[in-house]
């Protein structure tokens, strides 16, 4: 039996927004009924569309205080938090799902991030711009300077991102770390498939974006 969803009938009654491409495919690998932490949820979209589509018990971080008050006013239950700093105190095996969504760039310590993640969810789903996408390479080394792109849309001394990286270094990442990929698959601009699977050349070369299930190898 699933638990119900946590939404007051005031925030169920309310209009949804629209969801990004790349969120509604990310929530569409979520089982119904699934215990959800979305790390770095921001306006809280993603888990709006989880506790309406999939009745989650969601729970989401945000770093921001406007992302948090935006959650809060949707009837989610989203704390002020840091992913660098606060996954430490969630216990092991807490969530069936730990969800990090275009925020692994931003962190300080990835690998530490990235070893929470599938430590408190029995599954981790991460998803993040490819920097070895054919047309930033092109940019790189035609341009000379740091690209500005649909998925990097901010100069480099404006973006919060401070570890990029692409496909393949995300791949050996979890090799590093003995974390086992159960689905990968790379997405264009707008967060659609692209229909190849990663990791692979043509996968690090034609994808946007990286979006990965992972979970603890045994």
């Amino acid at each position: 039996m699933t638990e119900p969803s946590l939404l007051s009938a005031a925030a169920q009654a309310r209009p949804r927004a629209s969801i990004r491409v790349d969120l509604k495919t990310i929530g569409e690998m979520v089982e119904p009924g699934s215990r959800v932490l979305d790390i770095g949820c921001g306006d809280g979209a993603l888990l709006d569309w989880l506790s309406h589509e999939k009745n989650v018990d969601g729970r989401g971080i945000e770093l921001s205080q406007a992302g948090v008050n935006a959650c809060v006013a949707q009837g989610l239950s989203v704390i002020q938090g840091d992913a660098d700093t606060d996954l430490k105190d969630y216990p092991t095996g807490a969530f069936d799902y730990a969800i990090l969504s275009q925020t692994l760039q931003a962190t300080w310590d990835p690998k530490t991030v990235l070893g929470h993640l599938v430590r408190i969810g029995k599954r981790a789903v991460v998803s993040f711009p490819n920097f070895g996408v054919w047309h930033v390479r092109l940019k790189l080394l035609v341009g000379g300077k740091m690209p500005v792109t649909d998925s990097l849309d901010q100069s480099w001394y404006e973006t919060p991102n401070v570890h990029l990286c692409t496909i393949d270094d995300f791949v050996e990442l979890c090799r590093v770390l003995d974390i086992e990929i159960e689905y990968a698959q790379v997405l264009d601009a707008a967060g659609r498939p692209k229909g190849l699977r990663a990791p692979g050349f043509f996968a690090n070369l034609l994808g946007e974006q990286g979006l990965f299930v992972l979970k603890r190898a045994r």
